[in-house]
């Protein structure tokens, strides 16, 4: 290959641009700042559950028994001991009560195994010391109703899974910028919308539709941050932007602390949207998808913004709207991509298949333990905060793996040691539950820390073109895993140690899987399908010349 051929193809990369212009400057950091604002809002509405669905001690309302004789002289204990039958630990039952007043139970200790119970007749009495409001208090789904409860979850979910491959087509489409703005303004409006739901099916169909919106910011945020950075700190911007799930989960846990009731906190958690959506007007487009499409006009004029607030504005000389034009190859830039795409060719087909069971994988493992970590014994506050400090020196830890050993083998790894974590908890006896805490913590830090990799790994797989449609498609398979995550534990009537097993079996799984993706740490993110079916002579050089 002639030194000719080399330096035109040099000029044909965006990765050459932007370390000229400096990849890691003010322009950067002003980016991620910008996007913090509406990130810290993910882990808040994807958590919510925790606080917003929490399920007080209740019982059943037994005003009804008091005819007005000695039931109404009674102290509340006493009438709870006539009125409720004791569950095997000696707390009132949440589901049942007696028909009749069984005033025996005053004086003698027997079980209430012959007296006639009843499902809750009359609502319920719930424990307010906690949570002024929940779901659960606002339309009693407790009991028989508790799977709706759990319902709102599922269906949050299910909207992210929907939003996700539609955001990522429509980014791919019309470019990140518009669809954050989209993505801002339909998640407050759907948020705000729920919290003044007057009945339970019009705040899941209302969830349904914040969830759907809230993906645009989740895929379309981190994509945003990695097209802007330059190599050398992919690394950093796809772990840095991870640490505003950890963030948000702090907010979370002090916001839910003071706000205990279920409205006010959606809209609480939901504010910071409102100046996401001012500092939306300081947000740039993506120069390098700009650029791929061949709008090099605008591409040109977010260049020369960053290259003037890097303070780099001479290197932009030589860098014209015609210059981008020539690397633009606008014959690829003016095809429509879409999801099918993903599948035309061979090795983004295989890419594709790889990837989706990675994230698949991954987020079934994650909100598996998540949702199954036992043995604190503390309030839900701190037990949140505890969960959230833990991700953020593992997030750390990570980046400088990942500078070191590369992607591929810190997804296999920290997967693989998930799996681990579950296997050996199957075998530590439910009353060492020091040791089962500390494994399941361990596991989960693996997890948090496969998570992290993921979304920095996929958007440095796929082209630009289809960059938003891989990351669509991907999230959505892994809100898949989210969805079917929790159901998992209904396994356990079949055998105990079934659920466990599985998340161990699918954790080992994934990472295995993993080792099928190629290496991406310090190659060049490829632009165009055509750069992973036959990646080009001067692209291999340029890479090993980096």
């Amino acid at each position: 290959m002639s030194s000719r051929r080399y330096r035109k193809h040099s000029k044909m990369k965006f990765d050459n641009i932007l370390a000229e212009i400096n990849g890691f400057g003010k322009f950067q950091i002003a980016l991620f700042l910008i996007q913090i604002l509406s990130r810290i809002t993910l882990p808040c509405h994807f958590l919510l559950n925790n606080f917003m669905a929490a399920v007080p001690s209740h019982h059943c309302n037994i005003d009804a028994l008091d005819n007005g004789a000695v039931f109404g002289n009674l102290t509340l204990d006493q009438k709870l001991a006539v009125g409720i039958p004791a569950e095997r630990d000696g707390t009132p039952s949440s589901c049942q009560m007696f028909s009749e007043p069984q005033y025996e139970y005053l004086s003698s200790s027997n079980s209430s195994k012959g007296s006639l119970t009843v499902q809750c007749q009359n609502g319920w009495v719930y424990d307010k010391s906690t949570f002024k409001s929940t779901l659960a208090t606002e339309w009693d789904l407790v009991c028989s109703r508790k799977g709706m409860n759990k319902a709102t979850a599922t269906i949050f979910f299910i909207g992210v899974m929907v939003g996700a491959p539609v955001f990522g087509f429509l980014s791919d489409r019309f470019g990140r910028r518009p669809l954050l703005l989209v993505s801002y303004l339909s998640s407050l409006i759907f948020a705000v919308l729920s919290a003044f739901s007057t009945s339970y099916v019009m705040f899941v169909i209302l969830r349904f539709f914040t969830g759907m919106s809230l993906a645009g910011i989740s895929i379309i945020s981190i994509v945003l941050n990695v097209e802007w950075f330059s190599i050398e700190h992919r690394t950093f911007s796809g772990v840095i932007i991870s640490l505003d799930w950890t963030i948000g989960n702090w907010i979370l846990v002090g916001i839910a602390y003071f706000v205990n009731e279920w409205r006010k906190l959606i809209l609480a958690v939901t504010s910071p949207l409102i100046l996401s959506i001012i500092a939306w007007r300081w947000l740039p487009e993506s120069a390098r998808w700009l650029v791929a499409k061949g709008k090099t006009d605008a591409a040109h004029h977010y260049i020369m913004k960053c290259a003037k607030m890097n303070n780099r504005s001479k290197c932009m000389s030589t860098i014209t709207p015609a210059t981008l034009l020539e690397s633009a190859e606008t014959e690829h830039g003016a095809k429509k991509y879409t999801f099918v795409d993903l599948f035309r060719t061979p090795n983004i087909r295989k890419l594709a298949i790889n990837s989706g069971m990675l994230w698949f994988g991954v987020a079934f493992t994650y909100y598996g333990i998540s949702l199954n970590i036992t043995g604190f014994g503390l309030n839900p506050y701190l037990t949140q905060f505890i969960f959230a400090s833990i991700e953020m020196p593992m997030k750390i830890g990570v980046y400088y793996f990942l500078e070191k050993v590369g992607r591929k083998h810190g997804q296999m790894g920290s997967m693989l040691l998930t799996g681990l974590c579950l296997f050996i908890n199957i075998f530590v006896p439910k009353d060492k539950w020091t040791v089962r805490t500390v494994v399941a913590v361990l596991g989960k830090s693996m997890s948090e820390a496969s998570f992290t990799i993921m979304y920095l790994y996929t958007t440095e797989l796929y082209p630009t073109v289809v960059r938003q449609n891989g990351l669509g498609y991907t999230s959505f398979l892994a809100r898949l895993g989210v969805s079917i995550s929790p159901l998992i534990v209904l396994l356990e009537d079949l055998w105990h140690l079934l659920p466990a097993a599985t998340y161990c079996a699918v954790a080992v799984g994934t990472g295995l899987v993993a080792s099928l993706l190629p290496e991406t740490l310090n190659t060049r993110l490829p632009e165009f399908i055509e750069d992973i079916e036959k990646p080009s002579e001067s692209m291999v050089m340029l890479t090993l010349l980096y």
